[in-house]
């Protein structure tokens, strides 16, 4: 069982100042993997301390040299691949065959994506008599997810560092290896000290710290909009940037000439990837009413085609939730959608075969959704899919856009003129067109209660930076 005793803070491994210590359980086995000494307000302050005063000389070194040690961190993490990958296996499950394609390859790119971007810092746009300049924004505290850590930490560092900011990051409870190895790696390739600094803690102790201290300049939030409210309201008094990527129940159309059987595989499998531990899933299927039987009957076989148990198994394409309290929470979601009236094609709340411990939840698809259903407006962050269905183009529009929520969304048309014509009128932060799959060039973020500001490209970066005009006499 892996010990964290020390967290890493100004350049230094060290002994948190409370003796207070958390359980990481291994969802597959549900048997301790991990103890991490949590972090009190003293070492908070201490780590945001040191990450104002290493903004002073960070800030103002050359973009080609902090592109240099950027690319050094991308390098040490290809040498750390495995350990990478067997932090994702150990706390979330996620199936061994899979999790560097699902968590560790797009981190390693992105460092190096930002890395490129880094050399924008040092561009100056003239105006006539003005200058233009980009500097860093500050401080940033980042408070990171549990269903993507490793690629959500790096969404965050990567273009922070690029930009010149400096970094206090907590990692979700269940799932603290990642950035343990990330601290290492930061250490080892020279990171100036206070450039990153890492704390553990519960959330909700943590997360009002970070976000309301007066020398933070940006908190940068991933989780429920329950949660990010909170942290919108702790930022509101010292008037901070804040970036929030929050919930999402995103709309999936797909059109009667489209190619039904390659729309519904991708549908499915879009869903089930990640155990449904994925915000952007398309988790409201949206399908033509003439053509809803051909739907259904794919979905039940794709869906059937998972093979869920043992991460380390060569086979098992599906793990378990990250948590006993995240099945819990689906489990209640699916018998909430069959008291609800909605019809259970597949899965269900009963152990998946073969397994007979670990957090596991079968693949469950719903047929006969309606809009007002709870299953069809919440999101369930589970391998659960709602298929709903429309009579007309307009109607799959305006059920798409009739929620709360806005993350992304998708689109499989005739083609790709004509989904992208649908895709323009859905009122979300992204849309993936005739089985797209993400890019670390597209901005990643929502409309509505999705949240605010935007994650990945270089609108992603640009979250990390200030603008600064000069006048000239």
């Amino acid at each position: 069982m892996k010990v964290i005793s020390e967290l890493y803070i100004n350049g230094k491994w060290q002994t948190p100042t409370a003796d207070h210590t958390l359980t990481v359980i291994n969802p597959a086995t549900q048997v301790p993997c991990a103890t991490v000494s949590l972090s009190n307000k003293g070492d908070v302050e201490s780590a945001i301390l040191a990450a104002r005063e290493a903004f002073k000389g960070w800030s103002m070194t050359p973009a080609k040299d902090r592109a240099v040690l950027m690319n050094a961190v991308a390098d040490e993490m290809e040498n750390r691949y495995d350990d990478l990958v067997d932090a994702h296996v150990m706390t979330m499950g996620c199936p061994k065959k899979i999790t560097g394609a699902f968590h560790v390859d797009c981190p390693i790119e992105a460092m190096r994506y930002y890395a490129k971007l880094a050399l924008q810092m040092e561009e100056v746009e003239e105006k006539g008599s003005v200058l233009i300049y980009k500097e860093a924004v500050g401080v940033c505290a980042f408070i990171n997810p549990w269903n993507y850590p490793l690629h959500q930490l790096i969404g965050k560092v990567a273009p922070a560092l690029a930009a010149g900011c400096t970094v206090v990051t907590k990692p979700a409870e269940q799932t603290p290896l990642a950035d343990l190895i990330m601290a290492e790696i930061f250490h080892k390739v020279g990171l100036p000290a206070g450039v990153f600094n890492l704390v553990f803690g519960h959330g909700s102790e943590i997360g009002p710290i970070l976000s309301g201290h007066p020398q933070v300049d940006m908190v940068s939030f991933t989780g429920s909009t329950v949660a990010g409210i909170e942290v919108a309201k702790a930022a509101a008094p010292t008037v901070k940037r804040v970036c929030q990527e929050l919930g999402g129940k995103s709309a999936y159309i797909i059109t009667e000439d489209a190619d039904i059987a390659a729309a519904v595989r991708y549908g499915v499998e879009d869903v089930m990837g990640n155990t449904g531990q994925t915000c952007n899933a398309l988790t409201r299927m949206l399908v033509p009413s003439r053509c809803y039987q051909q739907v259904a009957d794919l979905a039940i076989s794709i869906a059937q085609e998972q093979v869920v148990g043992d991460p380390l198994n060569e086979a098992t394409t599906m793990g378990p939730m990250s948590s006993k309290r995240q099945k819990e929470a689906v489990l209640k979601y699916i018998r909430e959608g069959v008291a609800e009236g909605a019809q259970l094609l597949v899965g269900g709340t009963d152990m998946p075969g073969g397994v007979d411990k670990g957090f596991y939840v079968k693949p469950t698809i719903f047929s006969r959704v309606t809009s007002d259903m709870v299953i069809a407006r919440e999101e369930i962050f589970g391998p659960v899919l709602c298929i709903l269905t429309y009579d007309c183009l307009q109607e799959a529009i305006d059920i798409a856009n009739d929620s709360e929520y806005g993350l992304s969304s998708g689109v499989f048309a005739k083609d790709k003129v004509s989904a992208l014509n649908i895709a323009r009128q859905l009122r979300a932060g992204q849309c993936y067109v005739q089985g797209s799959y993400f890019s670390i060039d597209a901005p990643f973020g929502g409309y509505k209660q999705s949240g605010n500001g935007r994650e990945w490209g270089a609108e992603g970066m640009s979250e990390y930076i200030e603008t600064k005009a000069v006048i000239c006499g």
